[in-house]
């Protein structure tokens, strides 16, 4: 690899939901030294770098997402020896290690919280949002929480509303207050000192919100079937100018330390506006996370419209990247079914830019049916019947046989589907044609190929639903075609002629003839020097 690309820029990030990726204590739900066991299979899927979900002490309302403090360890997962030895055997095999930051709210039941909530004269009153009611005694304003319900819950100690973005257990930070920036830099600082690589910064849009407490307008799209949050448009309450002087600070606690730190930004906006989230001279986030294959329609016309519109929008420098899943929607295989998620892994890891990767969607795990007495999520539990849950992503990891999968030897926080027996990494393993050998196969020639990993794209064709582009790094070209459709089609080879080096079937393939069929669902990698 060439010197001047990053690790971020080359590699493949792999998303762990701690909770599911492995128990090593019998608890039935998964733990740091859970993950440290399975290090080798991600160094053996040929992944660069680890990001982990929220590990920090809480009371788990939001099971993560509500820190109650930002510089140690939930007991649940271990502690904070057990973090520098994960770090220290991740680093051993090459592998880097990204955090989960929440800075755009704690716990309820952080101290600073519960100070700031003791009284209007607490020292830490304005570390949060606080306002008075409305002229009828309401809430301030119409802002709707992203779970449903009112942004804003009344304090009767203090007759007050504080206003949270997502659960009332989730009280917003007031990063106008510079007391409040600096704590949070600090915790970036702690985990940086410990080894940390990087941080995913979780919903960066929602930082600030309008300091005048404006109404959003109505939604007229809305639906009764989507969630209450979408009822109204979010212009005061997501995206405010204020956020990009925060990220910039964030990042220049990055580059204070060596080693090449990565900042990646959730955001899910436009990609016009997401263009903005690398900030002024790219001092902002390197990798504004790109979730729009997740929401386009899944044919070729579409997706190549959406990657021609991406790379035109991304700034001068700023570096392309690519999501298809996380612990937040539904799964790939079942987004698109079992055939078109291979289409999908060929897609995500032959893109120009740094593609992530959700646990599990290298086995084609599917989303798991949650019975209604184990359901966990609270978004679900607030909001019932239209489908909002995310438990059904969350379910543990498919290691192996046995009745939890290899995941624990207890029974485990979510439940396993049933028959899913043929989706384990150990049945995969041992089917030469497997999800699995096909995510092997597609990173160890990712990891080979500086035209796939750094090099530049050109779109081809999107025509009759199969999708062709070429990468190129120096003289090496490569093409890619992806048949979308579930019928044979026929393939001009770019140049007319070529070597297929790759085939999402995992079967050798004859010597190319111009036209190549492609079969049902079948996406190539072809040689073109």
């Amino acid at each position: 690899m060439t010197d001047e690309y990053r690790w971020w820029q080359s590699g493949t990030i792999y998303q762990i939901y701690p909770r599911s990726f492995q128990d090593s204590d019998g608890d039935g739900v998964g733990d740091l030294n859970g993950i440290v066991s399975r290090l080798d299979h991600l160094v053996s899927l040929g992944i660069t770098a680890i990001w982990i979900s929220p590990i920090y002490p809480s009371p788990m309302a939001d099971f993560g997402y509500d820190v109650s403090d930002y510089a140690n360890i939930d007991p649940v997962f271990g502690s904070l020896a057990d973090f520098d030895a994960l770090i220290a055997a991740a680093h051993a095999r090459g592998l880097r290690v990204i955090l989960d930051y929440v800075p755009n709210h704690s716990s309820d039941q952080h101290p600073w919280f519960i100070e700031s909530r003791s009284s209007r004269s607490s020292a830490k009153r304005n570390w949060y949002v606080w306002r008075d009611p409305s002229a009828d005694g309401g809430p301030p304003n119409n802002w709707i929480s992203e779970f449903g319900g009112s942004a804003w819950s009344f304090d009767r100690a203090s007759g007050q509303y504080y206003y949270h973005a997502y659960l009332p257990q989730q009280p917003d930070l007031n990063w106008r207050n510079p007391q409040v920036a600096a704590a949070m830099l600090d915790a970036l600082r702690f985990w940086f000192e410990r080894g940390v690589d990087g941080f995913r910064v979780d919903a960066i849009h929602h930082l600030f919100e309008d300091e005048d407490l404006q109404d959003n307008p109505p939604n007229p799209e809305w639906l009764p079937t989507m969630s209450p949050a979408r009822s109204l448009i979010r212009t005061r309450t997501m995206d405010q100018p204020e956020v990009h002087d925060a990220i910039i600070a964030m990042r220049r606690v990055a580059d204070s330390f060596p080693g090449d730190r990565v900042m990646i930004g959730e955001a899910y906006l436009p990609i016009t506006r997401l263009m903005a989230y690398y900030g002024v001279d790219l001092g902002g986030f390197q990798l504004p996370f790109n979730f729009h294959l997740m929401s386009t329609a899944w044919n070729a016309a579409a997706v190549a419209t959406l990657v021609e519109t991406y790379e035109a929008a991304l700034p001068a420098g700023g570096w392309p990247n690519w999501v298809l899943g996380n612990h937040d929607r539904s799964r790939v295989a079942s987004r698109l079914g079992p055939a078109q998620a291979r289409i999908a892994a060929m897609l995500l890891l032959t893109l120009r830019g740094t593609p992530t990767l959700y646990q599990g969607d290298e086995i084609g795990m599917t989303d798991a049916p949650i019975p209604p007495e184990r359901v966990r999520d609270p978004w679900e539990k607030r909001v019932p019947g239209l489908g909002l849950g995310r438990d059904p992503v969350r379910t543990p990891m498919q290691w192996g046989e046995g009745a939890q999968a290899g995941f624990s030897s207890a029974e485990p926080w979510l439940p396993l589907p049933p028959n899913f027996e043929p989706t384990t990494v150990a049945s995969q393993l041992r089917q030469p044609t497997s999800m699995l050998q096909l995510y092997r196969a597609l990173l160890k020639l990712r990891r080979s190929e500086p035209a796939l990993s750094i090099g530049g794209y050109r779109a081809v064709s999107a025509d009759e639903n199969v999708l062709v582009f070429e990468r190129f790094y120096q003289e090496r070209k490569l093409a890619i075609a992806l048949n979308f459709d579930d019928h044979a089609k026929q393939l001009s080879v770019p140049g007319g002629t070529g070597r297929v080096i790759l085939s999402s079937h995992l079967d050798e393939r004859p010597s190319l003839e111009d036209p190549v069929e492609l079969r049902p669902s079948e996406g190539v990698i072809i040689d073109l020097n």
